[in-house]
């Protein structure tokens, strides 16, 4: 079914399928007869509308009557209306004589002429008879190949059967001679939309990766049976994306025999117009500067004729607009290869010496080895890259290594091909790159480019860090060597993967490598080491500088350094995101779209949380795996915030076992930091503080990326509220010592924010004003609220002024982030400060027993097994009144004893 789904619904063809239901209806319902016409382009669909119909009819109890035109039949007097009424005629009882002898001369059963009325008139009898039975459909497809006889008695039943349960739909192409004369409703079946499509090819070739599925959406140009066939024809590495599509897809013989049946016909002089305007395509053509390549004075009047044939015109561009996308393929298709390549030569010499598509032209009118035009590819390609068209740059080279004389030359040049594939956003392409170069001898002199290229599949595609540790520090030597080839800025692209795999997965021999290099690289790369190890008061403001120092000719390495360190110190500058953005092809464009995804937890930008699931979608269709688990991580921190423990598990069983097996340190000690926030979330302290100790213990210096200086509020939280004062001050002494409130402007508030917490009641008051007067605190809206909630708390503990508006503050700042726990947590403060929570709309139902704010934080606890005491450090309250509020809680539940405490609340 072309333009079938699975189930068999059709997609897009709603305003179809009603007309024809409609018919259907009158037909049961009105005792009356209607024909519908269904016309449109070959492949578009309609004959699947007709098995639409026949299986609406039948479920409705119709008898279908069906035929279908053969183009060798068209010459076969009354051949399709033997199709209908060979079946009829056997059971027919109610015929005359001399109806019964025309219809059966006819349909060649006995010899005779009969006249066209003599043949409708008994088959109007024959049907006459049938629908006293039931009503009765009759399908004819490919009317426009359907004998003339035949038509003309089809054209009879049209007019005289309005007033019998019979329908009749037919199916042509729009120049098709069928049903001139018939005066039925006409049905256009136009190209499906290009949403519809989509939905069409996924249901039919969900395993497509996203370019070939926008190239197949691009050529079949909404043409059903296209959608269907194209990806058919294509080899399995490029339905996946692993290897080039040709340009054009190759149609296949269903889609060969349906679109290159008039170009059989056509004289050489046509064939060789329409074959250079099907490969004249692109802006550099235009005005019809590819008419100049026909040096034929012929060629206005040639083209002329293809326009009154209706295969193509010439539109406002200049350019050769055909009728359909696929008779561009088809026209390319039906050429033999000596042909194409006299047809790109003749394209070549119209455009300028300079022209990248001069050079593409060229390389597909090669038949021998070149390397003269392979070298000139090559340099093309690398200027290409240079501008941010890594991908594009990529084909040249790729087609520069296939023109190669030598060996050495083709590996040099499909290394380079593979590195720019997988900046360029081929990944899957660049690996498979990488695999036919591991089978051929690498020049030594591209080494490091090669083992580049290898450590880039990997560590992007593979989800594997270790050839990290084994290549690129050698690769690094050769490319500090005195005098060595840079690879135009490759020393700072493999400094970065280093880095990257170093802050990934904490391998010492990568760290001692890095270090071995660090005067020998940039300012950028010194700066992005220093930022992941010893980050220094002064790091945030030189990372500004080297972002403003950042030029569209620099190398894409840079743009990664700067990203990478950002990254380190928590610096979501937004202009320096968008500085770096429009210089590279896709891998920088993932470098920042993660990047960002941290920036909106960070700000508070949660409305945003969806986005990081489908950049993980696209980043695994594009083949970069570890983008994609990155991905998936930084949305874990929205769950997380949000104490969604469910979704969080969902995260950590998809990346936690990748993260093992790839020893990712940093990913799996983030997912750790993730579940004590979402304990922290439900206030389960005991839980959250052994997540965060096995992070950082308390009392020592934070050890490794300044992140892990960033866990101090969380660590230095859950210490305060399991009674571990002395380990909370510990760690802030440690915290101290090593500087981290210098790291950044965020840690600087974390850390004051931990201070104000961990407090003396006779200090704590102005150390809360301190942590808000920090620089830039507004900025952390999650960190800000959390300061807020703990301040107000503290206030209403001590019955003092103000704990009602800084509560407020912190629950509307909650409910905007949709962080449920911790809006709870604040009604529960402001209830036990007096204060009358308005429920939001579907919130929660009244407290159970009526209990008050202080009450019901008591009884939750106890639910969860802890004693009085614990209970008393968590709420800094004392044994005794904790007790008495217990004793409170008791008869207003109706219950006795604790252990009934959870089901009372509603816990099970």
């Amino acid at each position: 079914m072309a333009d079938g789904g699975p189930g068999g619904a059709l997609i897009g063809r709603q305003r179809e399928t009603e007309v024809l239901t409609a018919a259907l209806v009158q037909a049961v319902d009105g005792r009356s007869g209607s024909t519908v016409l269904l016309r449109g382009e070959a492949g578009v669909g309609k004959s699947t509308l007709l098995g639409w119909v026949e299986r609406a009819a039948r479920e409705r109890g119709f008898t279908v009557l069906r035929a279908v035109g053969a183009e060798a039949e068209t010459d076969l007097a009354f051949g399709a209306l033997h199709q209908v009424f060979w079946p009829l005629l056997r059971q027919s009882g109610a015929l005359s004589a001399h109806q019964r002898e025309a219809l059966e001369s006819a349909l060649g059963v006995r010899s005779g002429t009969p006249t066209g009325f003599a043949v409708g008139a008994a088959a109007l009898a024959l049907l006459d008879e049938a629908v006293r039975t039931a009503p009765v459909l009759l399908v004819l497809d490919d009317l426009h190949w359907i004998d003339s006889s035949s038509a003309t008695v089809f054209a009879f039943l049209h007019r005289r059967s309005a007033d019998l349960p019979l329908v009749i739909v037919g199916a042509g192409r729009p120049d098709g001679p069928s049903a001139r004369n018939w005066s039925a409703e006409v049905l256009d079946v136009r190209a499906l939309p290009r949403d519809d499509a989509a939905l069409l090819l996924g249901a039919h070739h969900p395993e497509l990766a996203a370019s070939t599925r926008e190239r197949v959406l691009t050529e079949a140009a909404g043409n059903a049976l296209a959608l269907v066939e194209l990806p058919r024809q294509l080899a399995s590495a490029q339905q996946r994306g692993l290897a080039p599509l040709p340009e054009p897809l190759p149609l296949g013989r269903k889609l060969e025999r349906l679109f290159t049946d008039r170009l059989e016909t056509m004289t050489p002089e046509v064939g060789r117009l329409l074959l250079l305007g099907a490969l004249a395509t692109g802006p550099e053509f235009g005005g019809a500067a590819w008419l100049r390549a026909v040096a034929d004075d012929g060629a206005r009047e040639t083209l002329a004729r293809i326009e009154a044939d209706g295969l193509a015109r010439l539109d406002e561009t200049g350019q050769l607009a055909f009728r359909h996308p696929l008779v561009r393929a088809a026209v390319v298709s039906a050429a033999s290869d000596a042909e194409r390549r006299a047809a790109h030569r003749t394209l070549a010499a119209v455009l300028a010496p300079d022209d990248p598509r001069r050079l593409s032209h060229e390389a597909s009118a090669a038949w021998l080895p070149d390397e003269d035009l392979a070298r000139r590819l090559e340099r093309a390609g690398r200027e290409l890259a240079g501008r941010g068209g890594d991908a594009e740059g990529a084909l040249l080279l790729e087609r520069g290594a296939g023109l190669s004389p030598g060996s050495c030359d083709r590996a040099r040049r499909l290394t380079w091909a593979a590195v720019m594939a997988a900046r360029g956003g081929q990944l899957r392409h660049a690996a498979a790159l990488v695999e036919e170069l591991r089978t051929s001898t690498v020049p030594p002199d591209v080494a490091p480019l090669f083992g580049y290229a290898v450590v880039y599949a990997d560590q992007s595609h593979h989800v594997d860090f270790e050839s990290s540790a084994t290549l690129l520090p050698a690769a690094l030597d050769a490319l500090t060597e005195p005098g060595a080839d840079t690879f135009g800025g490759l020393t700072e692209q493999v400094f970065f993967k280093l880095l990257l795999a170093a802050g990934y997965t904490d391998d010492p021999r990568i760290w001692r490598a890095l270090e071995r290099h660090r005067d020998g690289v940039p300012e950028v790369g010194r700066l992005c080491l220093r930022a992941w190890t010893d980050p220094g008061p002064d790091a945030a403001a030189a990372l500004r500088r080297a972002a403003e120092a950042m030029t569209e000719e620099q190398e894409a390495g840079a743009a990664w350094l700067v990203l990478w360190t950002a990254s380190a110190l928590d610096c979501p500058e937004s202009d320096l995101w968008q500085r770096v953005a429009g210089l590279h092809g896709y891998a920088t464009q993932g470098s920042v779209a993660k990047a960002k995804a941290h920036q909106d937890f960070l700000l508070g930008h949660w409305d945003q949380a969806a986005v990081s699931l489908r950049e993980a979608e696209i980043a695994d269709e594009l083949g970069y795996h570890t983008n994609a688990l990155m991905f998936r991580q930084y949305h874990a921190h929205f769950l997380a915030g949000r104490g969604d423990e469910a979704g969080l598990r969902a995260v950590d069983e998809v990346v936690r076992p990748v993260a093992t097996r790839a020893r990712l340190r940093y990913v799996l000690d983030r997912l750790t930091h993730l579940r004590g926030l979402a304990a922290l979330a439900h206030r389960r302290y005991e839980e959250a503080y052994g997540h965060f100790c096995g992070l950082t213990p308390p009392g020592l210096p934070p050890a490794g990326p300044p992140w892990y200086h960033a866990l101090v509020l969380d660590l230095v939280t859950a210490a305060v509220h399991t009674g571990r004062r002395d380990e909370a001050r510990a760690h802030l002494a440690a915290a101290r010592a090593a500087r981290s409130a210098e790291i950044s402007d965020r840690h600087a508030f974390l850390f004051a924010a931990a201070v104000a917490l961990a407090a003396e009641d006779d200090e704590a008051e102005e150390a809360y004003r301190a942590a808000y007067a920090v620089p830039g605190a507004e900025r952390w809206a999650f960190d800000l609220a959390r300061l807020r909630l703990a301040h107000g708390s503290w206030l209403r503990r001590r019955h003092r002024a103000g704990a009602r508006g800084v509560l407020r503050v912190a629950q509307h700042v909650f409910r905007r982030l949709r962080a449920d726990p911790w809006t709870r947590y604040c009604e529960e403060e402001l209830r036990a400060a007096g204060d009358q929570v308005a429920l939001p709309p579907g919130g929660p139902a009244a407290e159970p027993g009526g209990l008050t704010g202080q009450e019901l934080r008591i009884a939750r606890l106890a639910a969860t097994g802890l004693t009085n005491r614990e209970i008393g450090q968590q709420l800094q309250l004392s044994p005794r009144t904790v007790g008495a509020h217990l004793y409170k809680i008791f008869p207003k539940l109706g219950i006795t004893s604790r252990a009934a405490l959870a089901h009372a609340l509603g816990g099970g």
